[in-house]
């Protein structure tokens, strides 16, 4: 059940009787040969003097507390590529849903910027293999999304306004989907904030076969001092009070060591193809442990899937440092979304938080 990193990597060269589609707000439908048929739309007024076919309908309103069918595609088929994009101030207030197969629960449920590995509504560009963030909020996804009956992938407007200027495209494409792809699913919860002595549940609650790819946390720190001791666990497969899979601590789980900090007292921002911290937001001017700073950071297990064969619970722990060289558990703002790949049907998740639960302030 691989997620079809190979084959799109090492087999571009390969011709192909999959058909390619794309689906935006010049073609919302992705039919052969009907894109860019609009008469009206964002661009109608800035086209007046050049009529049909000339940029019309670029991009379109989300209506207030709406949701909005963004496509809907009859497979088999994968969805190859996502590029969005919109003001910062949408990206936790928005909701982004995917549905595979008519299944009545979303397989993928996030605030909008936290798919992209932007949380804090502030731009941060983002250079992996998965995810792309460009200049400037150019959110593009590559996680490869295969479906054999049925996709559809809707965006919800959680706020009293309108939403103005939301431009989008899916491109995909129409072709055998094998027997051993899973899909692909995304899940975001939020601790805010973590109750003291308490673990943040990155996941839990999974059922089925299907491995684990990615984890992107948006953290706020609310005490002076290092934040990142806590440790990162896989339960897998039945595991009680202790994990198969423990980290050494949070900067050690991101690719990182010793508090991030390069050079000296300064965090050393970084984005690569598997893991990053790409986004610090510091606090006043009391240097990098102080109180209140805000950091966006994600890891891919692209080549090192975490593998489950019927269930799986990841925790974090939030840990810094008291007196006497003693840990001292964190109160911290914490946002995670995940990534993973598993046989449907999938058990529904959680509920999302309500707007004032999503939003940064």
């Amino acid at each position: 059940m691989e997620p079809f990193w190979g084959p799109a990597l090492h087999n571009i060269f390969l011709l192909s009787q999959a058909k390619t589609r794309s689906i935006s707000a010049e073609n919302p439908t992705g039919e052969k040969g009907k894109g860019g048929m609009a008469t009206e739309g964002a661009g109608a007024r800035a086209a007046r003097d050049l009529g049909q076919g000339w940029k019309v309908s670029p991009c379109i309103t989300l209506p207030a507390r709406t949701t909005v069918t963004l496509a809907e595609i009859q497979g088999p088929g994968t969805i190859q590529h996502i590029w969005n994009t919109v003001h910062p101030d949408w990206w936790r207030r928005l909701v982004f849903r995917v549905y595979w197969d008519d299944e009545p629960t979303p397989s993928i449920e996030t605030p909008l910027g936290d798919f992209f590995c932007n949380g804090w509504c502030r731009r941060c560009n983002v250079n992996s293999l998965p995810i792309v963030v460009n200049p400037a909020g150019g959110f593009n996804s590559y996680w490869p999304m295969p479906f054999r009956q049925s996709a559809r992938i809707c965006i919800e407007n959680l706020w009293d306004e309108d939403c103005h200027g939301y431009y989008y495209q899916i491109t995909y494409a129409l072709t055998e989907v094998p027997e051993d792809a899973g899909y692909l699913h995304a899940q975001f919860r939020r601790s805010n904030p973590l109750p003291y002595k308490q673990v943040h549940t990155l996941l839990d609650g999974v059922q089925g076969q299907g491995h684990y790819v990615g984890t992107y946390l948006a953290w706020q720190v609310n005490n002076n001092g290092w934040w990142g001791e806590g440790e990162m666990k896989f339960y897998l497969d039945g595991d009680g009070d202790f994990a198969t899979i423990v980290g050494t601590g949070t900067e050690d789980y991101f690719g990182g060591a010793w508090n991030f900090e390069h050079p000296p007292g300064q965090y050393g921002v970084y984005s690569t193809p598997f893991l990053g911290m790409p986004q610090v937001i510091m606090a006043g001017e009391g240097g990098m442990y102080q109180s209140q700073q805000r950091h966006g950071m994600y890891r891919w297990h692209i080549p090192d899937p975490i593998r489950f064969e019927n269930d799986i619970r990841v925790t974090i722990q939030a840990l810094g440092w008291r007196s006497g060289g003693r840990y001292l558990p964190l109160q911290d703002d914490i946002s995670s979304t995940v990534w993973w790949y598993q046989r449907e049907p999938h058990a529904p998740f959680p509920p999302l938080p309500d707007r004032d639960g999503l939003e940064v302030i």
